[in-house]
């Protein structure tokens, strides 16, 4: 369908879908076996100044809203979910320091994110703090004029690979939730150290590791915002991450969707081709229904964040949801219309479905999801 880009729009779709044909499709399959990181393809995505997009004019960005975030996700999902995976946390990184850092913070690090010289990442999720992110043990204590940090980091994207961390840790533990407060902290950084790579069922070219901060010293001027506000800026920082995530749902179920329509129409069985049966026929209709509707509402859901970003809870929850659920729906379909070849490494499928789970599961699972939707249903029609 035609979603009427602008021509800024038009033209951050072209290049993504360039980079993705030209850069991403080529390697996708061996980047997965090899569980290899997708450097070289990062920095062909700065060039093209993709990196710039989510950071303000004023520091050298473009200065997109959620929508063009979006637009470029799906596109670089169509190739591979993981090379997106890297490119969207750099995002998701840098997120609280474009809504709450200082200017000097800003300055400092905004301009390497929007030329893709550096890379960032989001330190929230730790083993006993996943769903409930308001359960982190990572301490900050002020000595002198440092923070130093105590706490371990789990599963974090890009961990390992990334210059720039936003790190969520308590200042005042009695407190709960309402004691967090984020800080930078720099690859180098005394005390800051990684754990192993985890070797994951899907997105295998993102880097997933631990980060490990042991009495982990830091400038005083690292504090994001004010002392305790931590919290209210990881719920802004997910809420505007989420729609993004949902663009990976939606570039993804296209790909799985061109891959199945491509193979029914060239398998031939009892003597004509698979997509003439209404069996095919009916399960490539669902699908390309379910991604077109999916589209929109991350569309929309974007839109209507970049209009309204006081209220985008629901939005940004529905969306993710929504796309999520339907990339494993369509995946799953994808391969079983391929049947047995849709099983093997040989063809693309097998790595979507694989791909697809994880987006049900990060950044918020989809139960959790679901629970947001419900509190503000509550909250309107109370």
């Amino acid at each position: 369908m035609d979603y009427f880009f602008d021509e800024t729009q038009q033209m951050i779709v072209e290049t993504a879908r360039e980079i993705t044909r030209e850069k991403i499709l080529p390697v996708r399959a061996e980047l997965d076996e090899k569980n290899e990181f997708p450097r070289e393809i990062l920095h062909d995505i700065a060039k093209a100044d993709l990196f710039g997009i989510f950071v303000p004019e004023e520091y050298g960005g473009l200065g997109g809203g959620c929508y063009e975030i979006v637009l470029a996700m799906e596109e670089l999902a169509r190739g591979c979910v993981g090379v997106a995976t890297s490119y969207a946390a750099s995002a998701l990184g840098i997120f609280p320091v474009i809504l709450a850092g200082s200017e000097e913070q800003k300055e400092k690090y905004l301009p390497d994110i929007a030329t893709g010289s550096r890379w960032a990442a989001f330190g929230l999720t730790e083993a006993n703090a996943g769903s409930d992110a308001s359960g982190i043990r990572t301490t900050a204590v002020e000595d002198g004029d440092s923070w130093v940090l105590n706490g371990t980091k789990q599963w974090i994207t890009n961990g390992g690979e990334s210059e720039i961390y936003t790190i969520v840790a308590l200042t005042d533990p009695s407190k709960g939730a309402r004691g967090a407060s984020i800080f930078v902290v720099e690859d180098g950084d005394p005390g800051f150290s990684y754990g192993k790579k985890e070797d994951k069922m899907g997105i295998r070219s993102s880097a997933t590791r631990e980060l490990i901060m042991k009495d982990c010293r830091i400038p005083k001027d690292r504090l994001v915002g004010r002392r305790g506000t931590g919290f209210i800026t990881v719920m802004k920082t997910l809420d505007l991450s989420r729609p993004g995530i949902a663009s990976l749902g939606v570039g993804l179920a296209q790909a799985a969707l061109d891959e199945a329509v491509t193979y029914a129409k060239q398998r031939v069985q009892f003597g004509k081709p698979i997509i003439s049966f209404q069996a095919v026929q009916h399960m490539l209709a669902d699908m390309a229904m379910q991604t077109e509707a999916a589209r929109a509402l991350v569309y929309a859901a974007a839109r209507h964040i970049d209009h309204h970003p006081k209220d985008m809870s629901k939005a940004s929850s529905m969306c993710k949801v929504f796309a999520t659920d339907v990339a494993m729906k369509v995946t799953t379909d994808a391969v079983q219309v391929l049947g047995g070849y849709g099983y093997m490494k040989e063809y693309p499928v097998e790595k979507m479905m694989r791909d697809a789970k994880i987006l049900q599961i990060y950044e918020g699972t989809n139960q959790i999801q679901r629970n947001v939707i419900g509190q503000e249903l509550n909250k309107e029609y109370s």
